[in-house]
């Protein structure tokens, strides 16, 4: 089931971290994304302390990079994460991208090994096409629960939707609002205005409605309670389908290191 999240990639002033962390799960998110590479798993986990909430309520996950994916990298990364984090396990854990030291046995061994020892609950993949999918699926012993992808109106992911959809896999929006573009589509603007919301919030609520799990990032109370706006947004069939026939295509991330298909 779709879940709103809050993404942390940038957030990376440590005290700001935290309260944003702790703002976010007093509001009423319960998903909260992090990563080795975004250098700030000790704030986050200091906001997910500081909250009022139990930790058993929150959704946690991160992401092992690129440089650390050699089955003795993984181990050693990932209990790192969790030192910083103060958790003894996350809810999940991705392989950030299938790239540099990825190697699907050797990498993926590390996994299965992690989730034997309880350290993870769920395995996940970051920017894996189809192909990528069914590889680590070869060597898991447990189900990939997960892709996190770029997705947003200006990146539908069509094919990765219906895969998912026929694979039993989750899909997890990351760069939500296009990192702003979306907030000077028309179309979007457009739906906004009519209902009396903000972009982010059509955006967002229509990845919802595609039965997709958007980890928008933010730091300001403003803006997170915004995003959380989304939630009780209910898009007509109409707006569905305009958003579906924006033909504007961006995406906006595509490191020298993306899959080849990209």
């Amino acid at each position: 089931m779709p879940m709103l999240g809050l993404g942390t990639w940038q957030n990376d002033d440590a005290d700001q971290c935290a309260e944003s962390v702790r703002t976010a799960l007093e509001m009423g998110y319960r998903h909260i994304d992090t990563a080795q590479a975004y250098g700030n798993e000790d704030a986050v986990g200091r906001g997910i302390a500081e909250a009022d909430v139990d930790r058993e309520d929150v959704f946690l996950a991160t992401k092992v990079w690129i440089s650390q994916l050699s089955h003795d990298d993984v181990i050693r990364s990932t209990e790192d994460s969790l030192d910083k984090l103060g958790v003894d396990s996350v809810d999940l854990l991705y392989i950030h991208w299938p790239a540099r030291e990825y190697d699907p046995e050797g990498t993926i061994s590390a996994f299965n090994q992690l989730y034997d020892e309880g350290k993870i609950e769920h395995f996940g993949v970051s920017n894996f096409e189809p192909d990528h999918v069914e590889e680590a699926r070869d060597h898991a012993d447990m189900p990939v629960f997960a892709n996190q992808v770029e997705m947003h109106p200006l990146l539908p992911q069509e094919e990765l939707r219906a895969f998912a959809a026929d694979t039993d896999l989750e899909l997890v929006a990351y760069s939500p609002l296009a990192r702003g573009q979306v907030f000077e589509n028309d179309t979007i603007v457009d739906i906004a205005e009519a209902h009396d919301a903000s972009p982010a919030q059509v955006s967002l609520a229509w990845l919802t409605e595609k039965g997709v799990t958007a980890i928008p990032k933010a730091t300001s109370e403003a803006h997170i309670r915004d995003n959380f706006g989304s939630v009780d947004l209910d898009l007509t069939d109409e707006d569905i389908d305009r958003i579906d026939a924006i033909e504007e295509r961006d995406r906006r991330v595509h490191p020298d290191f993306a899959p080849d298909a990209w």
